[in-house]
């Protein structure tokens, strides 16, 4: 049986990934650790996903060797205590070349329309919003912008609480039901301010009350079980700013600021 990834529940998704035979498809080649897509089957029932082995890590000078595979498992349990469902269902098991992060496939249509990109300076669309200004080889002027989407908000508010340091355009997914997911979270959870994003739409303003409520709910969580979980893929300090993060959105209500000390876009954006 196969069919999009989008129809699977996320604990039937979940059972697949944790508990399926995996299958190597081949590797994705843009990707700057080592990134391989398989399929993986239970039951009769197949699927894609795409599959991290923590030995296809590559080292980083501010993040320790061998915790981006966690970091992409943690990106998900928040977004799961969310609500939101932005992160697809990603798992921590063995496969073919160890241990390493198992994430299930999102299939996005051919015609999908992205909310982020570069368009020309002086035609940005109605209801987008600029974030950075550019020229190509000619001269000319194009701005990096978003839509002003409560999708990407939600992603936005998701990012800041997991200090994202590598949101690109690339890594917003849309699927075929409408929904959009992000992917690639593996330099995430550091305890110094590394957010980087082309999300910065919304800096300082107000954020939107539904995701203020979610805030209150995910800080709780962070002093409960939701904690717990986080510490078995990342460290006691880690978990501990995650908390602390969350609660400085809740004291000023808004968007973060970009960061002085760091850059604030990834590159390349898209």
């Amino acid at each position: 049986m196969t069919g999009p990834a989008s129809v699977l529940a996320e604990e039937q998704a979940l059972e697949l990934l944790t508990h399926g035979t995996m299958e190597l498809e081949g590797r994705l080649v843009d990707a700057s650790n080592t990134t391989l897509r398989a399929e993986i089957t239970l039951d009769g029932l197949t699927r894609r996903c795409v599959y991290k082995p923590v030995q296809g890590e590559r080292p980083l000078w501010d993040f320790p060797d061998g915790t981006l595979a966690g970091r992409e498992v943690s990106a998900f349990l928040v977004s799961r205590a969310t609500g939101w469902g932005l992160v697809p269902p990603t798992i921590l098991r063995d496969g073919p070349l160890g241990s390493g992060a198992c994430q299930l496939w999102i299939d996005e249509p051919e015609d999908a329309e992205s909310l982020i990109g570069f368009v020309p300076a002086y035609d940005v669309p109605e209801g987008w919003m600029p974030v950075a200004s550019a020229r190509d080889e000619d001269g000319d002027a194009y701005a990096l912008a978003h839509a002003d989407d409560p999708r990407l908000s939600r992603l936005a508010v998701l990012d800041a609480v997991i200090n994202n340091a590598d949101r690109k355009g690339g890594h917003v997914l849309y699927a075929a039901d409408g929904r959009i997911h992000g992917v690639d979270h593996g330099v995430s959870f550091h305890v110094e301010n590394k957010l980087r994003t082309v999300l910065w739409g919304w800096t300082g303003r107000p954020i939107p009350p539904e995701s203020v409520e979610v805030l209150e709910s995910l800080s709780a969580q962070l002093d409960g079980g939701l904690g717990e979980q986080l510490e078995e893929h990342l460290t006691l300090t880690e978990v501990q700013h995650a908390r602390l993060r969350v609660r400085r959105l809740l004291r000023s209500r808004r968007f973060p600021q970009p960061p002085q000390d760091w850059p604030a876009v990834p590159w390349p954006p898209v």
